[in-house]
């Protein structure tokens, strides 16, 4: 599947975000996690998160749970509505089971209690990052394959739809009333303008792109 989920090198920011009303805490958390490499924003309020333009580059956020405006687990609901798959890393001095238990089922990463460990967070930061960088890279492998389909002429997008059905050049032409020879065609320059290699790959493009496939019926 290299080249329906190949990377794209550009995506190479990695951001977290953290969100505490604490300034000791911001301050500290935020030289911690520099320090590490990665970029840093800081807030001292969900609502100025939430102010904030939606990062597409691979990111997560270190939310502590007890805020001023908007607690914790309610920006939680609000960040998977509007931000994704963003994961999350909670932080609470004053946590309980059923509010862990909340967290994590509603998607968090992990949910740590004050005081922990500097590498305890790093670990956790890191595997969030991965887990938001694979996603970021799948969205942004199909949103190519998407421009390259939308690229295809109505006749080339009514051939690929057909030939990854499993249908045989013959039986595509009959459907379209056109000739086999013409189908070739077709399906040579869909093969060129997806930048399929196989016609294995270009099934899995189209079941990427969420299109009917022979595996699929």
């Amino acid at each position: 599947m290299s080249s329906v989920l190949q990377q794209p090198s550009s995506v190479t920011k990695s951001t977290v975000f953290v969100v505490d009303d604490d300034i000791s805490v911001r301050e500290s958390l935020e030289a911690l996690i520099r320090n590490e490499g990665f970029d840093v924003e800081v807030f001292s309020s969900a609502q100025l998160f939430l102010r904030r333009p939606k990062d597409h580059a691979p990111c997560c956020l270190v939310l502590d749970v007890n805020l001023p405006d908007l607690n914790g687990l309610e920006l939680q609901k609000q960040v998977a509505a509007s931000h994704g798959n963003m994961p999350i890393i909670f932080i609470t001095g004053f946590g309980d089971v059923p509010m862990t238990v909340q967290a994590m089922k509603a998607g968090a990463s992990e949910f740590l209690t004050k005081p922990f460990a500097d590498d305890t967070l790093l670990d956790a930061i890191r595997n969030a990052i991965d887990r938001s960088r694979s996603v970021v890279h799948a969205d942004a492998a199909v949103g190519e394959l998407r421009l390259r389909h939308a690229a295809l002429s109505r006749r080339e997008s009514e051939v690929m739809s057909l030939v990854v059905l499993g249908l045989m050049n013959k039986q595509v032409g009959g459907d379209l009333n056109i000739s086999e020879i013409t189908v070739k065609a077709h399906r040579g320059r869909v093969m060129q303008k997806m930048g399929a290699r196989s016609f294995a790959d270009l099934v899995r493009m189209a079941a990427a792109l969420g299109l009917p496939t022979g595996s699929s019926r």
